[in-house]
């Protein structure tokens, strides 16, 4: 399955309702559209608005009557279903206990929302404005009065504050590294007014959306329940949002149902939104089993992300019957970095010749035209097909920035004059196996001491040179097994170790692996962020930096990153970035493509141009009942 697998394996829901746009900060540096203005203090300027960029003006103001991409007489109702694989124990996503149901923060909302079509824009949506200084060593959000938990009682500035605090005690390992040292305060300055106070070193460009972000539960019912962050749970968390947990079997089906008394039906930012009734996740063992579900109708909607199974597969009776559509609709998102990745922490991985010479026996070229059908392009950048994408050698911006570290020997000197990293090619697509690309391998095996013995294994120091890949999916045997015997005829003791999604997950949180899938895909405008997902601090327990990094070059250069001020210089600091981190090898690229490839039972409905960012179809797409009736009048379900 050429999916884009990620720590939590559920069903993929390309929403962008309740979160901030992408996985980029937003915060402002340049002109917003301002309510007001007042001084802080005497001094400091302090902006009164509806909204945060970093960047212009935001694209909404503040009377938008409901956001650009939706129908805002979409209707409401019926039902959309699809699929995840294994199964699940726990609706809490913050913890290390326990296997996450799909989508089990549908129901969560933050103080701030972002957007489908705006990549630096983020706007008040708990809070109806909010004030900062020019120095945003604070941020108080006046949040709205009306807002109600789903039990009824009404959510206060209390109830944020202990949200947040929840976060930095019981949070997962990897945050409270990184931004617990940014806080200075949290304080209720009114039943809806809450104010957060920063510390000196923390980024200035990341803090309101920081702590902007932050989810509204119910300080009463988590004191009541008793419940824990840090703990597995059979329910997802009281909690303000459109979506309620409507039934469970534990492992096999979940249901989430509209809260008919959502608080925030009428607002301008659900306008179009939210339509459908319900939302069902139905769980199968595998893909194969999966895509048998959904051609008897068992579920609806499938992203498709198998390149065979797109080009071979949509040819059943549904299909001919003109029952299922099947589309390719456009993505502008950045190109995922979906990759291979080694286990730094593991001896073997820890000599980049070792990795460069495993990495040359991926053949991208003959998989793609073999296996994939030609769907495919090579991921070469965190940041593919972007302006954050680094290309060619170094301009004079990222020059700037690389010498001090080439200057004090963190960088080879070779960064500032050579053409950035890029996936090797293989010579010929006709075979798996590239003659050229072996021959460099062994010749950086043997240079690295690894020496052939006479059954053909490679040693040092008497260990085996042993690849474990790490899989749970079936599908991705047909690409990894041609790797794999790739890797024997170089000398390498390579395996497949295809295990259960719960032990997929476990093993990957805790580093039990050699060589895993991982997508390491950023956003427009990277931030602090950057620490969880690279930072040496996030290495020994992390569910974004798995491959146990440790480059005080590329710590620097984050630090350059979250420093960067201005969309120029954030860019070009973020060029500089992806070129050092490419430079390590710690990743097999592998493929992206630019379009989603989605099939569904035709009784849905999208608007005719959808946003760039999102596919979106269970944020603004809706339900046709009159085209579902003819469906099951035609026997289109069993």
């Amino acid at each position: 399955m050429q999916s884009r697998q990620n720590t939590r394996v559920a069903a993929k829901s390309d929403t962008a309702s309740t979160r901030l746009i992408l996985t980029g900060s937003a915060i402002l540096l340049g002109a917003v559209v301002w309510a007001g203005q007042a001084r802080s203090d005497g001094h400091d300027p302090v902006t009164v608005s509806h909204g945060y960029s970093n960047f212009d003006e935001l694209m909404y103001p503040a009377d938008f009557p409901h956001f650009n991409y939706v129908n805002p007489d979409a209707p409401k109702g019926g039902e959309i279903s699809q699929w995840s694989q294994g199964t699940f124990d726990s609706f809490n996503m913050s913890t290390r206990k326990g296997t996450p149901a799909a989508l089990a923060t549908i129901g969560y909302e933050a103080i701030l929302v972002g957007t489908a079509d705006d990549p630096y824009g983020s706007y008040c949506y708990l809070c109806t404005t909010m004030e900062y200084p020019e120095s945003r060593d604070w941020v108080i959000f006046n949040l709205r009065d009306d807002v109600t938990f789903s039990d009824g009682t009404g959510m206060t500035a209390e109830d944020l504050a202990f949200s947040f605090n929840l976060s930095l005690e019981q949070g997962i390992t990897e945050y409270r590294e990184v931004y617990s040292r940014f806080l200075k305060s949290v304080e209720v300055l009114g039943p809806y007014k809450i104010k957060f106070s920063f510390t000196e070193d923390a980024p200035r460009r990341d803090v309101v959306n920081w702590v902007g972000g932050t989810s509204a539960f119910s300080k009463a019912w988590w004191e009541e329940t008793g419940t824990r962050l840090d703990e597995s749970s059979d329910a997802p968390f009281l909690a303000t949002g459109p979506y309620l947990l409507d039934s469970v079997d534990i492992g096999r089906q979940i249901v989430y149902r509209k809260d008919p008394n959502w608080w925030g039906v009428d607002q301008p930012a659900n306008i179009g939104r939210n339509n459908f009734e319900t939302i069902r996740v139905e769980y199968f063992a595998d893909s194969s089993a999966a895509f048998e579900g959904f051609k008897s109708g068992a579920y609806t909607f499938r992203v498709e992300n198998s390149s065979k199974q797109w080009a071979t597969g949509y040819e059943f009776p549904a299909v001919e019957k003109g029952w299922v559509k099947v589309t390719e609709l456009p993505d502008g998102s950045i190109g995922s970095a979906q990759a291979f990745v080694y286990n730094l922490d593991r001896p073997q991985w820890q000599d980049p010749r070792v990795r460069e010479a495993v990495g040359l026996m991926f053949n991208f070229e003959w998989s793609n035209e073999s296996l994939f059908y030609g769907l495919y392009a090579r991921v070469n950048s965190f940041w593919q097909n972007s302006d954050l994408e680094a290309k060619g050698t170094p301009s004079e911006g990222e020059l700037a920035i690389l010498q001090p570290l080439v200057d004090e020997g963190l960088l080879p000197a070779s960064m500032l004059t050579s053409e950035v990293a890029m996936a090797p090619p293989s010579a010929t697509s006709q075979r798996p196996l590239d003659r050229g690309n072996l021959r460099r391998a062994t010749a950086l095996l043997d240079d690295a001491g690894w020496a052939a013995g006479a059954d053909g294994i490679r040693r040092k120091d008497g260990q085996t040179l042993d690849a474990v890949f790490l899989q749970y999916s079936p599908q991705f045997d047909r690409i990894v097994n041609p790797m794999i015997e790739n890797l024997k005829r170089l000398g390498v003791n390579a395996v497949l170790d295809r295990v259960d999604t719960s032990q997929y997950i476990e093993r990957r949180r805790s580093g039990d692996f050699d060589v895993v899938n991982h997508t390491l895909t950023q956003g427009f405008e990277p931030g602090q962020q950057l620490r969880q997902w690279f930072g040496s601090e996030a290495a020994d327990d992390s569910s974004r930096n798995i491959m146990r990094l440790r480059s005080p070059a590329v710590d620097r250069m984050i630090d350059a990153v979250v420093a960067a001020e201005g969309l120029d210089n954030i860019q070009t600091a973020s060029k500089a970035l992806d070129r050092v981190l490419r430079a390590e090898g710690f990743w097999i690229p592998q493929w992206f493509k630019d379009v989603h490839t989605v099939a569904y039972y035709d009784q849905y409905r999208h608007p005719d141009a959808l946003p760039p960012f999102a596919l979106g179809e269970l944020d603004f797409w809706w339900y046709d009942a009159d085209a579902a009736a003819a469906l099951k009048d035609a026997g289109a379900f069993q």
